[in-house]
């Protein structure tokens, strides 16, 4: 029977790092401590770092294979902590692989957290790598520690960041909304709605800056537009003003970029008032801001594979997109309430509007990869009270000028 969320306690080492080594990883039940897997294996010559990590991906193995939802991965190994959190860069081309391996298997959970434990307190999964070490080196294998003398598990107090504590809060609270508020969870069917009872959100990503046509990450900077940015938005306020001639709000990213482009489309519309909301703003790339897409492939690949794979890791100082998302959810549950069976103009970012949308058509995170949007480009979509959607369009660009 799957279980809703359980523990991982992992570990893994060598006899000279360099040297023979083994991991062990162990499945609890967070409320009784009972174990519901073990998994050890002796891995042959390989360094204490490699192991740990190959200990990690045996217990996230396990755990999916029970069905979890939800694990805390605990592990006295603060380097595979840190590095899994994208805390700190992994520089060790040997252990790139293994972490872009450890991503892909967090992206099949709807949460995980890790946290650092002292030695002591992961004594089972301790003796398990030992016993694989010792299967490594040719020993005789050692008798199994008393079942009593394994530690219950306990809340454990880890480095965190505000920003993940909240995506956690938003996640536990997605996982609790019922019927009628996911869009997953609305009966099918063909029958057209009425979109004069739907809240519209007409999606504008802001205008080209120097940033956008040089390819680098652009976050939290405050980049202006350009002149080809300038004139796009004109275009784009336009197309705007005859999609929806009235609009009860124009809501925007504080960044100068959006709030540009809004303010435009404000004019376009009669001088609508423009409002800022946060919860807009650009995932923050952290390390990554401001350099080219190139430049983090050199300089981060082990980092940017983990970033790739799986939605929950941040780049190194920065934001991950479960965390991106779950801002993203919260201001549009917010206009939907404000502004029932009206239009809003939502001026924003790729990240977020990529995430409106997967979210609105229930897709996974692959989608993220595979949809493109434009500077300046339109999407649309009709949200109902009861949860129910219809994305119209996506990436409208045709009234711009080809380059």
């Amino acid at each position: 029977m799957a279980v809703r969320a359980v523990v991982i306690e992992a570990d893994g080492g060598s006899r000279g790092n360099p040297g023979p080594a083994g991991y062990g990883a162990v499945v609890r039940d967070p409320a009784s401590g009972e174990v519901l897997a073990e998994r050890s294996e002796a891995i042959g010559t390989a360094t204490n770092n490699v192991a740990e990590y190959r200990g990690l991906i045996a217990g996230l193995e396990a755990a999916a294979e029970l069905g979890a939802a939800e694990v805390d991965a605990r592990m006295d190994s603060k380097l595979v902590v840190e590095q899994m959190c994208g805390r700190w860069q992994i520089k060790h081309p040997g252990l790139r692989p293994l972490a872009a391996q450890a991503a892909a298997l967090v992206g099949r959970f709807a949460a995980v957290r890790f946290q650092w434990i002292p030695r002591e307190r992961n004594r089972h999964a301790d003796a398990l790598a030992n016993a694989a070490m010792d299967a490594a080196a040719g020993k005789p294998a050692r008798a199994a520690a008393p079942a009593a003398l394994v530690e219950p598990p306990r809340e454990v107090a880890a480095p965190d960041s505000p920003a993940r504590a909240r995506a956690r809060e938003a996640a536990a609270r997605a996982a609790t909304r019922g019927a009628g508020s996911d869009p997953a969870t609305i009966p099918a069917s063909w029958e057209p709605r009425p979109s004069d009872t739907a809240t519209r959100l007409i999606l504008v990503r802001h205008g080209e800056t120097e940033f956008t046509e040089q390819r680098r990450y652009s976050g939290r900077g405050d980049v202006p537009l350009s002149a080809r940015g300038r004139a796009q938005v004109k275009a784009t306020a336009a197309r705007v003003a005859a999609l929806a001639p009235s609009v009860a709000a124009v809501v925007s990213s504080p960044l100068s970029r959006c709030t540009a482009t809004a303010e435009a489309i404000a004019g376009a519309l009669g001088d609508v008032p423009v409002r800022t909301a946060g919860d807009l703003i650009e995932c923050d790339f952290g390390a990554w801001e401001g350099r080219t897409f190139a430049e983090v492939r050199a300089g981060w690949p082990g980092e940017l594979d983990a970033w790739l794979a799986s939605t929950r890791v941040a780049p190194p100082d920065g934001e991950s997109f479960t965390e991106v998302a779950a801002r993203t959810t919260r201001v549009t549950d917010a206009l939907i309430e404000a502004y029932p069976g009206e239009t809003v103009v939502v001026v924003s970012h790729v990240s977020p509007i990529k995430l409106v949308l997967r979210d609105a058509l229930s897709a996974d995170d692959a989608f993220l990869h595979r949809l493109h949007l434009d500077a300046a480009g339109i999407s649309v979509l009709d949200r109902w009270s009861d949860g129910g959607l219809t994305v119209r369009s996506i990436n409208d660009t045709a009234h711009l000028s080809t380059p």
